[in-house]
């Protein structure tokens, strides 16, 4: 289990020799019964873990089924916190990916944290029944899925790896030459000129920061452009 965390703003000050504070020798500046007004400093904390038994038995029969190319035993929790578009800061974000990876993603995602890049929510798929629709319906960043490649009727997905991340669906959809944008309310984020809050852009952090790992952007694609899209083949 690996086990990190970062912390953002805040200091502690300690007394001589690294004890409890001093004694202030003059009155405070300001009324000690007054509550503080500062709030918590915000930390990034990111655990990459086994699978629960709880979790693969949801699992199992929703994002993974007998057949699918990788066993549960080479997959891994991915427990993050996140910024959310509220501007808060947020504990309980989620991927299942493949073991292989977990390492450098918790890295990724501790780079995000820190530069402030917000999310929706993140949660695996199995809160939408498997349903690759309704999870970029609800803006999920998720990451495993047993399924095929969208438009494929025989090659598995990147997700069915373990190998790859959609990234808040709706302000980074899948466009493709002719046919609907996905999901249907990323329309309106398919000018991609128009930059706002959780777009991600050719040459921006979360681009450069996937790219720094080894893993490639589905918005340098040319027969489609999944903005969402990043894995570690480039598929």
């Amino acid at each position: 289990m690996r086990l990190c965390a970062i912390l953002l703003v805040g200091a502690v000050a300690c007394g001589p020799g690294g004890g409890a504070p001093a004694a202030p020798t003059s009155p405070p500046r300001f009324p000690t019964t007054a509550p503080s007004t500062f709030p918590p400093a915000p930390f990034f904390t990111g655990t990459v873990r086994p699978l629960t038994e709880a979790e693969r038995a949801t699992m199992t029969g929703v994002s993974w089924h007998e057949g699918c190319p990788v066993p549960l035993d080479d997959l891994s929790a991915l427990e993050v916190t996140f910024w959310g578009f509220d501007g808060r800061d947020h504990d309980d974000g989620l991927l299942v990916v493949h073991e292989d990876a977990a390492d450098a993603l918790l890295d990724v995602f501790g780079e995000l944290f820190r530069a402030r890049y917000p999310f929706e929510r993140i949660e695996p798929v199995d809160a939408y029944g498997g349903d690759d629709n309704r999870s970029m319906e609800a803006n999920n960043t998720s990451a495993f899925n047993c399924r095929l490649a969208t438009g494929s009727d025989s090659s598995w997905s990147e997700h069915a790896f373990g190998r790859a991340i959609d990234v808040n669906p709706i302000q980074n959809p899948w466009v493709p030459q002719s046919g609907p944008i996905l999901p249907p309310a990323g329309e309106e984020y398919a000018d991609r000129s128009n930059e706002r809050p959780g777009m991600i852009l050719a040459g921006g952090d979360v681009v450069e920061l996937f790219a720094s790992i080894g893993w490639s952007w589905g918005g340098d694609w040319t027969s489609v452009k999944d903005y969402q899209h990043f894995s570690a083949t480039g598929r």
